[in-house]
């Protein structure tokens, strides 16, 4: 697997083409920011489950510690499906 390095300004230039050529390609690349951080993509096949929520849940002590604090409270989560 090789990991291609692009500046921001290429996804920003042409966003719908260099995600399409990122995933086409299949390998991860690596946006590097103007002030030298990094983002990086990684091409998904459509039918793979992404549920963010439950990956932070089980993989991340501090977002399970805001889960808590926000339940502990009282926060209510918007529904639209109550509408």
């Amino acid at each position: 697997m090789e990991i291609k390095k692009i500046p921001l300004s290429q996804l920003e230039a042409d966003p719908a083409g260099t995600l399409a050529e990122c995933y086409e390609s299949g390998d991860p690349w690596m946006i590097e920011m103007p002030d030298f951080r990094r983002l990086s993509l990684h091409p998904r096949e459509p039918a793979e489950p992404v549920d963010l929520i439950d990956d932070l849940i089980a993989n991340n002590a501090e977002f399970r510690d805001l889960v808590e604090k926000l339940k502990a409270s009282g926060f209510k989560p918007f529904s639209f499906m109550d509408e």
